[in-house]
């Protein structure tokens, strides 16, 4: 089968393409079918006109000439050159939603469309913090709802989306519920050497791996605060920057204003190859999550990157994270806000090295056996077979 998958934006800085399409599509490629990536880089514009191949997936980010419709237009033309079989639109708004406005309307009966949604753009959802202008907003709402429903199937990253694809009319049958895989390979053997060269050797390591606009970020510096009462010498390894500088800034006068600031061991942002080994070499890891339409519509795949690098995680259950996360067994769950029973937990895996390790190995056989993307392929596939007459 051929299949085309179709981005609003490149690989960089947003990670939908790269962690969500790339995943997916190395996986199909793995299973026999052929798979190509269309996308406008216009947030690296210097990225734009590029052809290449990764793991066997063709990958294409098309010229940036014309503005808009000039984009979009070439953004379906090179799709449709390549005659695929199915059109998997990524994220249904801007450009890749135009694309799949157009093919709906004049290429349903030659070319499977199958949209994709992982996360939730409209009211409560990344409209009430991206810096859109008002028209925007009203745009990419639009653009989101008549994907949903203008499709031959719907694949959905969180249950929360699955519900609310159901709520507006799409029918069950075509919903396909499609989590989140890792987005970064499997760590190596060099996590041990990675702690000695950030200087951790062995202090009792907590990692924050987080774009930080999930969570009101006082909440993790009291938090801090707890877990250094009870382990003085704890690391935080900071791991990311930040998705806007504004909170990147507001933390860091946080962490100084608790005095915190020792304790700290900021990698930022990492290449990719860079990353696996950094995650490993840290004990245990949080993930906080306030309970907002945003939060439970999403599915982090820095959570699941954790995991599948051996990182236990104490996490807040809102949306996806107690598919991730279960109790006891990869990590422990609270209650959102319950900054004590986070504290607390965060303490105990600290401090007992033998169930951390227990939970370790627990977390990435979860993520190997329920969310691999080979084995999360096998329902994509569904989303692209034929309807039954």
């Amino acid at each position: 089968m051929r299949i085309a998958m179709i981005g609003p934006f490149g690989f960089h800085p947003n990670k939908t393409m790269r962690a969500r399409a790339l995943g997916l599509a190395r996986a199909l490629v793995r299973r026999g079918h052929q798979v190509s990536i269309f996308m406008p880089p216009w947030q690296m514009p210097a990225e734009a006109d590029r052809a290449w191949v990764e793991d066997g997936v063709a990958i294409r980010a098309v010229p940036l000439h014309g503005g808009p419709p000039g984009i979009a237009r070439r953004l379906l033309q090179e799709t449709l050159a390549w005659s695929p079989d199915v059109a998997h639109c990524f994220k249904p708004k801007a450009y890749s939603g135009l694309a799949a406005w157009w093919l709906w309307h004049w290429r349903r009966r030659q070319v499977r469309l199958v949209v994709d949604t992982d996360d939730w753009e409209g009211a409560g959802g990344w409209n009430e913090i991206a810096p859109y202008m008002p028209w925007q907003k009203r745009f990419f709402a639009w653009q989101e709802k008549w994907g949903m429903v203008h499709c031959h199937a719907l694949t959905v990253a969180s249950r929360a989306l699955q519900s609310l694809a159901w709520a507006h009319g799409v029918p069950h049958q075509q919903v396909v519920y499609l989590p989140n895989g890792p987005g970064i390979p499997a760590p190596g053997s060099r996590a041990a050497a990675r702690r000695a060269a950030l200087g951790l050797a062995d202090r009792p390591t907590l990692l924050l791996y987080s774009r930080l606009f999930e969570f009101d970020s006082q909440r993790l510096v009291d938090i801090l605060q707890r877990v250094r009462a009870n382990v003085p010498d704890f690391a935080l390894l900071l791991v990311g920057a930040g998705l806007y500088e504004a909170d990147a800034a507001a933390f860091r006068q946080q962490l100084a204003a608790a005095d915190l600031q020792s304790h700290v061991v900021d990698v930022g942002w990492l290449a990719e190859h860079e990353t696996p080994d950094t995650l490993a070499a840290a004990d245990v890891g949080v993930y906080l999550m306030e309970d907002n339409l945003l939060n439970r519509t999403k599915c982090p795949v820095k959570l699941a990157d954790m995991l599948s690098c051996g990182v236990p995680v104490v996490g807040e259950a809102v949306g996806q994270v107690p598919e991730y996360v279960v109790h006891e067994q990869t990590g422990r769950l609270r209650p959102a806000g319950d900054n004590e029973g986070i504290a607390a937990d965060l303490v105990y895996i600290l401090q007992n090295p033998l169930f951390a390790r227990a939970l370790s190995f627990a977390a990435r056989q979860r993520i190997l056996l329920h969310f691999s993307w080979d084995h999360l392929a096998e329902r994509a596939e569904k989303a692209y077979q034929p309807d039954e007459v």
